[in-house]
């Protein structure tokens, strides 16, 4: 079965979603939530990192859901500075949930979709959280407490995110993430998507 776009009601209006149900030859009962970058620097559930997952989700045999924030595409409401955003990730949550009430529920994001998914794991039954380029200094990463295992993939040439911050917040967690560093990967990982894609099929088997 192909992946579905639809408009969900969600607590700022309709929200923009494209879901896609485990391949037929899979029998996990996962479904991989991804959350989009930063809403007023161009983000949406098609930039390439986005896509990237969800490609490497679907490979691992999973179901994937993305979708735009609040204010994206046909995403009705404002920006809300990541508020907002978890409460249109709850909702998604709740829609899988109802749907696909065997599966357990992975998070991952790109940057500010990071620190969704990131807020998100902490306050719904996450089994593995996956955070790309976490923008750990703009946003409250460090009140943070997440308990699922999880995954941080930071690039060593991140021109958006400090890669030493990255570390350090890593080196201070008590849960501690599997940290993997991809070398001369930028922010958006311009010729090292499919690095990407590897390094995270690897691990996340």
């Amino acid at each position: 079965m192909d992946e579905t776009s639809f408009l969900l009601q969600g607590p700022a209006g309709n929200i923009e979603v494209i879901a896609s149900p485990r391949p037929a030859t899979s029998n996990k009962n996962i479904t991989v939530i991804i959350c989009h970058p930063h809403p007023l620097f161009g983000g949406t559930m098609n930039n390439k990192v986005v896509t990237t997952l969800e490609r490497t989700f679907k490979e691992l045999g999973l179901a994937t859901v993305r979708f735009n924030f609040r204010g994206v595409g046909k995403s009705e409401g404002i920006y809300d500075e990541g508020k907002g955003e978890v409460q249109d990730l709850i909702a998604i949550v709740d829609w899988v949930k109802k749907n696909n009430p065997e599966n357990s529920l992975w998070l991952a994001g790109f940057s500010f979709g990071s620190y969704v998914a990131a807020v998100g794991a902490t306050v719904l039954p996450c089994e593995k959280l996956i955070c790309i380029a976490p923008p750990v200094t703009r946003f409250g990463f460090v009140d943070l407490k997440v308990q699922c295992p999880w995954i941080v993939v930071q690039g060593e040439e991140d021109d958006v995110v400090i890669p030493s911050d990255v570390y350090a917040w890593v080196d201070s967690q008590s849960n501690k993430p599997v940290l993997i560093k991809i070398p001369g990967a930028s922010h958006f990982f311009h010729g090292k998507l499919m690095e990407l894609r590897d390094q995270l099929f690897a691990v996340s088997q």
